[in-house]
């Protein structure tokens, strides 16, 4: 997929987890990349990082402090990052937040920004790049979904109900791109070792620990490395492991056994 200093990769979320992973390795592959996040200083953190790791002087690691979910700033960035390096090869719309917990105990605002961030920041991120890629009759489109955009979660009724948004735009899409060169992926990772996942720990409901600890914990480079495989591939789903490769494929048909394994973990002890 990737060869050679000309291929340009854009990441939101790209200052940490599975979105800095996807630019590690982009880099290694001799990509430049351009970087959207919030955090100014880890934004700086990560782009010191990427250039440790880069092949040719001649690749470039920009950074965008911005927050996905403002369309105005992101559209600026993403432009910006165009004009720099052209129009992206790549896009990963990686940026996404959790807040479990109690749907009733949650206020509005978690529901709010779940939406905000991680169905609109997705939206917002194919809108800025899918022109330049249309105009040039290739590209390839990754949104970063989750196993809880397959199935809801106990706990995650702020979280999953955004990610089942992220799964029907990247449905939605697909056949629409059809024809135009650009492609679209959807990844559904599990639960991935990040920033983010020790956040939710902080909220995590007991009952959404115990059904969370029957799944594997992957490490985000495990998750890149998948979503990279996949682009290569072509392919649209994006599942990695075994667990989320057949929640994928089976999630209607398995909907009604995993309700009653997760409420009988659930259940009051």
């Amino acid at each position: 997929m990737v060869e050679g200093v000309h291929f340009h990769g854009l990441i939101t979320g790209g200052s940490s987890g599975i979105g800095l992973s996807v630019a590690r390795l982009l880099v290694g592959r001799g990509a430049s990349v351009s970087l959207l996040a919030r955090d100014r200083a880890k934004l700086a953190a990560a782009r010191a990082a990427l250039e440790a790791v880069r092949t040719d002087a001649t690749q470039h690691i920009r950074t965008f402090a911005v927050d996905v979910s403002d369309r105005a700033a992101l559209d600026g960035a993403v432009l910006e990052a165009i004009a720099a390096l052209g129009p992206p090869d790549l896009a990963v719309a990686s940026a996404g937040i959790a807040r479990p917990g109690y749907f009733h105990e949650l206020p509005p605002e978690a529901f709010e920004r779940a939406i905000a961030v991680n169905y609109f920041g997705s939206l917002y991120t194919a809108r800025a790049v899918l022109p330049s890629m249309r105009d040039r009759g290739r590209g390839h489109l990754v949104f970063v979904s989750s196993g809880a955009g397959l199935i809801g979660i106990y706990g995650y009724s702020a979280y999953a109900p955004s990610k089942f948004a992220v799964r029907g735009l990247a449905e939605s899409l697909r056949p629409e791109l059809r024809g135009t060169g650009v492609s679209v992926s959807v990844v559904y990772p599990p639960d991935t070792d990040t920033p983010q996942l020790a956040e939710e720990m902080k909220t995590k409901p007991p009952e959404t620990r115990r059904i969370t600890a029957t799944a594997q914990t992957w490490s985000a480079e495990a998750v890149a490395a998948a979503i990279l495989r996949g682009v290569d591939r072509q392919q649209f789903a994006i599942a990695p492991g075994l667990e989320m490769t057949w929640l994928n494929r089976l999630h209607s048909l398995l909907f009604p056994l995993l309700n009653w394994y997760f409420d009988r973990l659930a259940a009051p002890r």
